[in-house]
Parts: structure tokens; C-alpha cells; sequence
């Protein structure tokens, strides 16, 4: 049983839909899929960065909504594979596929996922024979043993998906051993609050275990894809997992969500800096939202409040930035590489 709502909770249920809207502008490409491929070409030609196109999509309440949104993902795939800037299947986006958005009946109220599998073996499918990697996301607990199921039948089918763990679920450490070798996993600490009694509730604890938790993927031959906006997380990983273990960057990749201001990190490992020297840098992905109508992004950024007390304050700082189009959206990526590459001699190694 989740907890009583709390001040915090109440007050972001609360917001008036515009106020949530102005601060997800600095977070989300915009209402169309036009804006994420532009935002994720933008990406990549400016700053070698590659992105993950994510749908906004995760509360549906009729029919024509899962038609609506089947059909969506479906066009993902057609205009990722159609376009020549990610003819390179290293450059490629990935689209990540959240299971809630093709069910009336959703685990967490109750219901048995009815239409999730067939919608995603349609999605699977085309995306295979295009050449278009998945991600099966996670949410929250109630729906783990479900995703896994489904993300790990299809990698041992030879699709290529990858799916999520979260370090704070207590449960999470038995399901290493589930994720077969060769499959991608992306380890986050999650975003869904959950009871005591079946995950950690102290931030510090859960970040330990993401360190933990992927170098024992990583050991077992799973390609890991830490997503962490914790700059020191991060850079512990790639001094305390990476270099002892001299890992490329055919082995793992750094993660983050697109408007988060950690540009220059992210150039400098794209560079090589942070990473073994005489092996392939890895790859820097970001997540790219974007919604179909303006009423689902709010949703969402209305979520990442509500269950990130301590974001309120980060993301008003970053609103700030880009109102007054200081490093804002896409620029700042572009301005970090910039000055990476007039700094170095070397051109970054991605």
C-alpha cells in the first residue's frame, strides 16, 4: 500500500497544467515525433551524442488511444529506419516501449495486461526488420515480472530489446541472474515511489547498488547501459567498474535524460577521458521524450515531481536557464563539444 499523499505530493497534484508544461519545456522535444528525430539528429551531428526516442504515452483510457498509440510506435520505427543520419546502426536511436500504453487493464490497478504482448510482437517485428532497437521499460513493481518476461522471451527469440531493473527494488538482485548474456539491460535506481517493505527508500543506498548491481551484469557478460544524473555515480563507475576491468564501449554506455545540464560530463567521456585509452569510448545516449498531445507530457513531467521531491528545485534552476536561452535544450550539448574540441588535440573516440 503506497503512502498518505505528503505536502509535496499534494501541492504538484495542484499545479495548474501550464505551470507543469513551462517546466517541461526544458525536458521534452515537443508534441510531435518531427521534433524528437529533429532533436535526436541535432544531437548526434552536434555532439556524437545518440538518443533513445521515448513516447509519452503511459495512461491510456480507451481503445482508440492504443490503436492510437500501437500506430505511433510503429511510424517510430519507419522514420528511424528512413532516415539517413542514423543509417549507421551505432548511431541508430533506440525507442523505448512502456507496456501500460496498449492496455486498458494495467497491472498496478489490478488488471492482466490484456493486449500488451501482441502490441509489442507487432512492434518487434517491424523494428527488426528495419534494423531498430527496443527498450522495454520498466515501471512500477507490479509490472517487473511481466516486463521481464516479455523483454527477455524476445532476446532469446534474437530480437534486439533490452529492458530495465531498478536497484531500489529489493527483488532486483535475484533478477540479475534472469537477463541471458548479449542482452542490453539499462540500470536505473527507478522513479517509482515504493513501500519499504519491498525496495530501499534511502537514495545513497540505492546508487551503491547500481555500482554493484552492473559490474555483476557486466561480469556476466550483459551489455549495461547506467543511467544515472549523479555526476559522482557516474564517474565512480567508470574509475571503480570500467578501468579495472578494461572495458570498450561495446560492453556498456552512459544514459541520461535529454535537458539534464551535465553537457560537459558527457563530452568528456564521449572523448575518451574517463574511460580506458586504448579502448572504443562508449556511447552517450539521452532520452528523448516527446508526447502526441501536450496533456500527456504534462502527465509525465507531473510524475518526475510528484516522485522526485528534490527535482522541483533542479528543474526550476534549468527553466530559468532556458527561458533565458542560456545552455538550454539541444545548445548546450552542442556548446560543450565545441569547446571539448577546441580544447584537445584528439577528436572525441565515438
Amino acid at each position: 500500500m503506497n503512502a498518505p499523499a505528503t505536502l509535496h505530493t499534494r501541492l504538484v497534484d495542484a499545479m495548474p497544467a501550464a505551470l507543469i508544461r513551462l517546466f517541461a519545456r526544458p525536458y521534452v522535444a515537443g508534441d510531435h515525433l518531427g521534433a524528437a528525430i529533429t532533436v535526436a539528429q541535432r544531437l548526434l551531428r552536434g555532439s556524437g551524442l545518440v538518443a533513445t526516442l521515448d513516447l509519452l504515452a503511459e495512461e491510456v483510457s480507451s481503445e482508440e488511444l492504443v490503436r492510437a498509440n500501437l500506430a505511433t510506435y510503429l511510424e517510430m520505427v519507419r522514420a528511424v529506419a528512413a532516415e539517413e543520419a542514423f543509417r549507421a546502426p551505432r548511431d541508430r536511436p533506440s525507442l523505448s516501449v512502456k507496456l501500460s500504453s496498449f492496455t486498458l487493464a494495467p497491472l498496478d490497478r489490478g488488471g492482466d495486461g490484456k493486449g500488451c504482448r501482441e502490441a509489442v510482437e507487432t512492434i518487434a517485428l517491424e523494428a527488426k526488420r528495419l534494423g531498430v532497437p527496443l527498450t522495454i521499460d520498466m515501471e512500477d513493481r507490479h509490472w517487473t515480472d511481466f516486463t521481464l518476461e516479455i523483454a527477455i522471451d524476445l532476446a532469446k527469440r534474437g530480437f534486439d530489446v533490452g529492458t530495465v531493473l531498478q536497484t531500489r527494488l529489493h527483488r532486483t538482485e535475484a533478477d540479475l541472474a534472469r537477463i541471458p548474456e548479449g542482452m542490453r539491460v539499462r540500470m536505473v535506481i527507478g522513479i517509482y515511489l515504493e513501500p519499504a517493505d519491498v525496495a530501499l527508500t534511502e537514495k545513497p543506498a540505492m546508487k551503491e547498488r547500481l555500482i554493484a548491481q552492473s559490474a555483476r551484469l557486466l561480469d556476466r557478460g550483459v551489455y549495461v547501459e547506467l543511467a544515472s544524473h549523479d555526476e559522482a555515480v557516474v564517474r565512480r563507475f567508470l574509475r571503480e567498474v570500467v578501468m579495472p576491468r578494461s572495458l570498450g564501449g561495446e560492453r556498456y554506455e552512459v544514459q541520461m535524460l535529454y535537458g539534464v545540464p551535465r553537457a560537459d560530463l558527457l563530452c568528456e567521456i564521449l572523448a575518451g577521458r574517463l574511460t580506458p585509452p586504448d579502448r572504443m569510448a562508449p556511447l552517450c545516449r539521452l532520452y528523448v521524450p516527446f508526447a502526441t498531445a501536450w496533456d500527456q507530457a504534462t502527465a509525465y513531467c507531473r510524475r518526475r515531481l510528484r516522485n522526485n521531491p528534490s527535482m522541483a528545485t533542479y528543474v526550476l534552476l534549468n527553466l530559468l536557464q532556458a527561458l533565458r536561452g542560456r545552455n538550454a535544450g539541444i545548445a548546450q550539448y552542442e556548446e560543450a563539444m565545441a569547446r571539448l574540441r577546441k580544447s584537445s588535440p584528439n577528436p572525441p573516440r565515438h
